[in-house]
């Protein structure tokens, strides 16, 4: 018995300490494009600046993101964007590879798939090979399709795209995207910031900007990444990020034997190590389901408007917002009253 554990071990320390010598590619995606949703662009650029410091080159990271916030005339420091408390500036020296228009679900899916067309016209794709890492970092609302999605992860791998990927993703009903589609043995594996049926949750309020700073999941996996990149596991990432992710349930998908290798074999290696954040660590004082930041966010500037008039902006946005709710209230319980006598009929 004591023989056949030491054997385990060994095997399960070889699969985690494994040499890789392929090349790292990053793909790291804003899907939402205003800025109330100022948390998802401030965690992709923070994304950024941790595997650029810790070696990856700009040639093989791509970065899709509208840009929409950093200079923002709504943005109370321009040409900054911060993802912690402390207000550490993320946005500096971010790529611009896909912007604006150029951020959608086909040029997402192009840019993983290497388009030929996409990289006739000068865009960057992921040429990644057989023996490479990639890793994606997707941050977005949950109202993607997931099919196209799984099916481009297959055909990547059936075309010798990678090694071994790596699929982070930071939404509402994230697990939607991955439960019961992504097959075990595609060399993928993902992590997800809720199951299929809840919301993720925005953290960091207590700021001057009055927006949510960051996603509690995506924070999470950074901060673990600041201060273990060097000497820990994908698998030692999880647990921690699902420990201090309290309010939604982190979810693991595909390929777990990939969880066993170490974080730097996918976001790169720094030595000597120095955080991107100062501080990272700060826990969320208050948190709140990604759903309802609109809400939230109108609530806490009308209560903190210097004026009159500033406060009657709020409030009037804050009544449409409150308006539209309920309009969708109304309309699902029809439908679910109009749809009463299916549901409730018993099968002969």
């Amino acid at each position: 018995m004591i023989k056949l554990i030491l054997i385990t071990c060994l095997i399960v320390l070889a699969n985690s300490t494994q040499e890789f010598s392929g090349k790292n590619w990053v793909v790291l995606v804003v899907g939402s494009d205003s800025i109330t949703d100022y948390r998802h662009p401030a965690d992709v650029y923070h994304a950024y600046q941790i595997v650029r410091a810790n070696g990856i080159p700009d040639e093989n990271i791509i970065v899709m993101h509208y840009d929409d916030v950093g200079n923002s005339k709504y943005n109370k420091y321009p040409g900054k964007v911060f993802n912690d408390p402390n207000m550490t500036d993320v946005y500096h020296d971010v790529p611009k590879d896909y912007t604006g228009k150029e951020v959608t679900p086909e040029n997402f899916l192009k840019v993983l798939s290497g388009d030929k067309e996409l990289a006739k016209a000068g865009k960057k794709v992921l040429n990644s090979g057989p023996d490479d890492h990639v890793f994606v970092f997707f941050d977005d609302h949950g109202d993607n399709e997931a099919e196209p999605l799984v099916n481009t992860l297959k055909e990547m791998h059936a075309n010798n795209k990678f090694a071994k990927l790596v699929f982070y993703i930071e939404a509402c009903y994230a697990g939607s995207m991955f439960e019961n589609l992504l097959p075990n043995n595609i060399s993928v594996y993902a992590t997800t910031a809720s199951n299929s049926r809840e919301s993720s949750w925005a953290c960091y309020w207590d700021n001057p900007i009055l927006d949510p700073l960051a996603d509690e999941y995506s924070v999470r996996w950074m901060e673990h990444a600041e201060l273990s990149i060097n000497d820990s596991t994908l698998q030692s990432q999880y647990e921690f990020i699902r420990d201090h992710t309290p309010k939604s349930h982190v979810m693991q998908y595909g390929d777990l034997s990939i969880a066993k290798l170490p974080m730097s074999q996918f976001l790169g290696q720094r030595t000597p190590y120095t955080p991107i954040i100062s501080e990272p660590g700060v826990k969320c004082k208050y948190s709140f389901p990604n759903n309802d930041v609109p809400l939230f966010a109108t609530k806490m500037k009308m209560e903190h408007a210097t004026n009159e008039i500033e406060k009657e902006m709020y409030r009037q946005e804050l009544s449409q917002i409150m308006a539209g709710r309920q309009y969708l209230d109304n309309h699902l319980s029809a439908y679910i009253k109009g749809i009463g006598h299916l549901i409730n009929t018993e099968s002969p």
